[in-house]
């Protein structure tokens, strides 16, 4: 049973990344798509019932907001993984031109959670812990990341 916390800014790759990594073997739990926190909620109780691997596709820039995660699926006996997008501000504002209607967020919004973030440290309840980079064409380099790497 897997628990996978994404972390990064907006236009970061994570989306792009769950696809290729996970979409086979990981139910996705992204606000994006469910729209509100209770029904974000209803998936990962289910998720965590069914001991379903899932992964949070989110931004969860902020220490607290992984906890929100991290804890439920620990106390049923999860592992818990974190993929830290590192933040390449440049790339993420051209990748998120891209988007259209509401998938596109204002410049400002994105800087503001580039400025928020919290890098993510193994005592939040993280088993592992990966940093992602991005490089052109959505091609990503993944490597354990923390104070034990």
């Amino acid at each position: 049973m897997e628990a996978v916390i994404f972390i990064g800014i907006p236009a970061s790759g994570k989306t792009t990344f769950y696809r290729q990594r996970f979409f086979e073997t990981h139910v996705r739990i992204s606000l994006d798509m469910l729209k509100t926190r209770h029904r974000e909620k209803l998936l990962l109780e289910a998720c965590i019932r069914a001991l379903q691997p899932f992964v949070v596709d989110n931004t969860n820039v902020l220490r607290d907001e992984r906890t929100l995660y991290i804890r439920p699926a620990r106390a049923a006996g999860f592992q818990v993984c974190g993929y830290f997008f590192e933040p390449q501000a440049g790339q993420a504002i051209a990748w998120n031109r891209q988007r259209t209607g509401k998938a596109a967020i204002p410049v400002a919004g994105l800087l503001g959670k580039l400025k928020h973030l919290e890098r993510p440290h193994p005592d939040e309840g993280f088993d592992r812990l990966y940093r992602v980079q991005v490089h052109h064409a959505a091609e990503f380099k993944v490597e354990k990341w923390g104070p034990s790497a």
